[in-house]
């Protein structure tokens, strides 16, 4: 089967590159810039380039039926909410040009992208959650300073939203604020990339999710790991986990909020918990997610089930794979390294990672551990990904020094 992995600078492209690569496939790697680190794989089968969908989400579109119309059934893949979002909303196009896609009706797709439904569908099934209201207006900050009681954080309704001429906008990270005069300022830097904020008491204990392959709701495969280091020490984006079994309460109510919404395709959701305490949910992300590598490699390949799924229309359900294993984002954890030498961000409330403890944990090896993006058959995904966050610092840098008077 012909396949375009879109996102081609992320690593779960990189991963799903090999994977259905490795399995038969015909794999094209796509990306909004001139090259990707995919595309840099010496098992991918072709680039192509399309316009940002933050820019030109009609040219994006566009662009990826395109390609996909050059062969009957060719499955799309995207990779991040970027593209998820328009790909779901102008899935006619795709579809009719005779693209592939596995995802829910995009009802479903877009209600699992809203951070404020999700929590409200988990309490309706009887899921810990924090404390939230929505707001957006300063009108409404007074019953959040008189409800929530501090500290609390700050997010977007949704990671991405779909502006008024259809285009993308990314929607910034999580904030947090000790007080009012706090939360209030940061409400007031935030509601400009979003039309909605989110505030929410904060949730004490460590970040833990649940991965799935689902079919209308049923489950096919499964997977979870612990997390060893994130590149934010504030609880975002895994730089070096390790395969476990899923944490039955976590498991179950994971799977209660993917058959709620009848999902279809890969998805993870994700909780905050402390031992012996129920987990609270924070959210669902309906898209193959960073860490993907650990699971390949752990022996449940997401992406050659996913293509199956595609291509037959089921699998038989996987739930072994192994445990202890352990893979490493290098690039994230120089990051991780970074972000704590920064120090803690402001309203932060929580004791941050010590600055020499974390070098020395970072500088040291561990045998056995699997890497994201490096392997010795396959190295140039792992320069590019380093030349990828180099072009990212000179591009900023340049920004600011054009901006300071």
């Amino acid at each position: 089967m012909r396949i375009l992995v879109l996102d081609g600078n992320q690593n779960q492209a990189v991963a799903s590159v090999r994977s259905l690569a490795k399995g038969g496939h015909e794999v094209l790697s796509g990306e909004s810039l001139s090259w990707s680190k995919a595309g840099l794989s010496r098992l991918c089968g072709g680039t192509f380039r399309y316009p940002d969908p933050s820019i030109d989400a009609l040219g994006f579109i566009a662009r990826v039926t395109e390609i996909a119309g050059q062969k009957s059934g060719t499955l799309v893949l995207p990779m991040t909410e970027k593209t998820t979002l328009p790909v779901s909303i102008h899935r006619d196009m795709l579809l009719k040009a005779g693209g592939r896609l596995v995802l829910p009706s995009h009802t479903h797709v877009a209600r699992a992208f809203n951070k404020d439904e999700m929590v409200r569908l988990a309490s309706s099934l009887g899921i810990a959650i924090p404390k939230t209201i929505a707001i957006s207006n300063q009108e409404q900050m007074g019953e959040a300073r008189e409800t929530l009681t501090f500290p609390v954080v700050l997010k977007p309704r949704s990671s991405v939203e779909t502006r008024s001429n259809g285009n993308v906008r990314i929607s910034g990270r999580p904030r947090y604020a000790r007080n009012g005069e706090e939360m209030q300022a940061v409400f007031q830097e935030m509601i400009h990339n979003c039309s909605q904020v989110l505030i929410q008491e904060f949730v004490d204990g460590e970040g833990t999710g649940y991965f799935a392959l689902m079919r209308e709701g049923e489950l096919r495969a499964e997977f979870a790991h612990r997390r060893i280091r994130d590149v934010h020490p504030t609880g975002s984006g895994s730089a070096l986990r390790v395969s476990i079994e899923p944490d039955p309460e976590v498991r179950e109510a994971s799977l209660a909020i993917l058959q709620a919404l009848h999902w279809h395709g890969v998805a993870m959701v994700e909780f905050r918990q402390i031992p012996g305490r129920p987990p609270v949910f924070m959210e669902v992300n309906g898209r193959f997610w960073n860490s993907l590598p650990l699971a390949c490699y752990a022996g449940m390949d997401f992406p050659a089930l996913l293509a199956r799924l595609a291509e037959e229309g089921d699998v038989e359900p996987h739930l072994q794979f192994r445990k202890g294993v352990s893979c490493r984002w290098l690039l994230g954890d120089f990051r991780h390294l970074m972000e704590v030498w920064r120090g803690a961000p402001a309203g932060y409330p929580r004791s941050y990672p010590g600055r020499f403890r974390t070098l020395l944990a970072v500088m040291t090896p561990v045998a056995g551990t699997f890497h994201d993006n490096f392997q010795w058959q396959d190295p140039l995904p792992e320069l590019g990904d380093w030349m990828q966050f180099l072009e990212q610092a000179v591009r900023k840098a340049r920004s600011h020094i054009l901006v300071v008077p």
